[in-house]
């Protein structure tokens, strides 16, 4: 028999499940699923989408019929002025009214509506790769500031130990005495740019807080992703770009409009069937009557409201060319940032550092043998932290550039 619950017992089973799952470390893709599953702005998109969906059923239905109720011929003078049965041409009626507009109104209409549902989901689409590369950003951004801080745990412990070696150099009288002085230096100055870290590090949980909620604060898993960009590959699909898609459904949806603006100089129509009422002594009638609209002042009325359709038309597809050029400059700018910093980290790790690192060495050995002062190693020892830092900077903004060129095109991209 399964336990019983009460009202009590069963939110608090829950609220702990839920922590232990958020308790897990967070990965690079389950940032990503979990923030497009968390977003208010796709939330408000799938609104967007199934409100222009709901909004296309009765599209190319007609109006509703109209019910109407009247008297006609009730006389106000002379003896039957007021009596509804003596006159015989006093009827009390009540009949129905349809109106049915045209059918290329009733058609253009319904390819709006199709059309307003296509612009919906573009628009979520581009909302979607918004947040996963805003998201994958966030991620990235926390992952080497937290790369720099592993870096700092590691100065501290060499730090340490450049005391030890200076503490034996003075001991052995191959230093003055002031040199034990300099590593608390270098100690403080060593803190305070791990403070500055543990702001930006808090800077960066939080920024990724806005998309992930509080699995953000949770240690990150993994690695991130190895980007393999192909350069014409993208140049292939620029034109792919969600934002550019998008202008796609919207001139299908101006054009729709245009259509059914020009419809609006054909003739709607409508039909009343009444059933008229006479005094008993008179038979009761029935009459049917069609009207039809007149548009005879086109130039005036219609015509204007094409031409404003029109050029709503011509503004999409102004619209879209500019983005278009916005976006292959966008393209080129990112493809020259991420070939120079492929170089320059190549560079970077296959000759400087390695080139610093011997320069640390070469000076550790030197000060060691009382040949070199302290301050020439404990510049040297500069040089190879920024270098370090560097490298670690040029590594995130690499990865942070792949991440933009990725999600610009729908992920697409090899």
């Amino acid at each position: 028999m399964f336990p019983h619950w009460n009202h009590c017992a069963l939110p608090l089973a829950l609220g702990m499940l839920l922590g232990v799952a958020h308790a897990a470390p967070l990965s690079f893709t389950a940032a990503l699923n979990l923030a497009e599953h968390q977003s208010p702005n796709l939330a408000a998109n799938t609104a967007q989408i199934n409100a222009a969906q709901s909004s296309a059923i009765p599209a190319g239905a007609l109006p509703d019929p109209k019910l109407f109720i009247g008297i006609d011929n009730l006389p106000v003078t002379g003896e039957d002025r007021g009596h509804l049965n003596r006159d015989f041409m006093t009827m009390q009626k009540i009949g129905i009214m349809q109106e049915v507009p045209n059918a290329d109104k009733r058609k253009a209409r319904e390819v709006v509506a199709s059309a307003s549902i296509d612009v919906a989901s573009a628009e979520r689409q581009i909302t979607r790769l918004q947040v996963r590369r805003d998201t994958a950003i966030a991620w990235l951004n926390v992952y080497y500031v937290e790369r720099k801080f592993a870096l700092f745990d590691a100065l501290d412990q060499e730090n340490k130990i450049l005391t030890d070696a200076v503490k034996a150099q003075i001991a052995g009288g191959r230093s003055p005495v002031v040199d034990a002085v300099m590593p608390r230096q270098e100690a403080v100055q060593l803190a305070d740019r791990r403070d500055d870290l543990a702001s930006d590090l808090a800077k960066a949980r939080a920024t990724l807080r806005r998309y992930v909620g509080m699995a953000a604060n949770e240690p990150l898993a993994g690695e991130p992703p190895v980007p393999l960009l192909d350069a014409e590959h993208l140049r292939q699909q620029l034109h792919q770009h969600p934002e550019l898609q998008a202008f796609a459904a919207q001139a299908r949806k101006a054009e729709a409009e245009v259509h059914e603006a020009d419809a609006m100089k054909q003739s709607d129509w409508g039909v009343e069937l009444a059933y008229q009422k006479r005094a008993p002594q008179y038979s009761d009638m029935i009459s049917v009557q069609f009207t039809f609209d007149l548009p005879i002042a086109t130039a005036r009325r219609q015509d204007p409201l094409i031409a404003a359709k029109q050029q709503d038309l011509v503004r999409i597809e102004a619209d879209r060319e500019a983005m278009l050029r916005d976006h292959a400059n966008q393209l080129e700018n990112d493809l020259a940032d991420y070939a120079t910093l492929k170089r320059q980290l190549e560079r970077a790790e296959q000759t400087a550092l390695p080139l610093a690192q011997q320069k640390v060495d070469l000076q550790t050995a030197s000060y060691k043998a009382g040949k070199s002062a302290l301050t020439s190693l404990l510049a040297a020892r500069r040089e190879l932290i920024d270098q370090r830092l560097k490298i670690i900077e040029w590594q995130a903004r690499h990865a942070v550039i792949a991440a933009q060129l990725h999600f610009a095109y729908g992920e697409t991209a090899p």
